[in-house]
């Protein structure tokens, strides 16, 4: 799994951008918080045998960079949580899952559609 990273609120308007030629998730991650991690260690484990080859993938540092997460939960009109993944497609979220409520399964049903 390779991270592209969010460091620039400008960043968001292009990723919803690039989203129009490939599917983009979203991991935002709090480098403090245990479930947080474990989420982004599950999520990891797991990219690689759901397939996701065409998926682009973007890593947020919530603590050092909070006013992107904003920008994310304004631009997308979803309430921000952390861990957070987010899939976006032809510009708008079509995906959003929280904690260990994230299931790629469902990212999967919805790349494949």
């Amino acid at each position: 799994m390779q991270w592209e990273k969010l460091k620039e609120v400008a960043q968001v308007g292009a990723l919803a951008e690039e989203s129009k030629q490939q599917p983009v998730v979203i991991f935002k991650h709090s480098t403090s918080c245990s479930i947080s991690a474990t989420a982004k260690t599950r999520l990891e484990r797991q990219w690689a045998e759901n397939g996701f080859t065409n998926v682009k993938t973007y890593f947020l540092d919530l603590l050092a960079h909070r006013p992107v997460s904003n920008e994310i939960a304004e631009f997308f009109q979803v309430r921000h949580e952390s861990p957070q993944l987010l899939l976006i497609q032809d510009g708008m979220c079509t995906y959003h899952g929280s904690h260990l409520g994230i299931k790629l399964d469902e990212v999967k049903k919805r790349v494949s559609a």
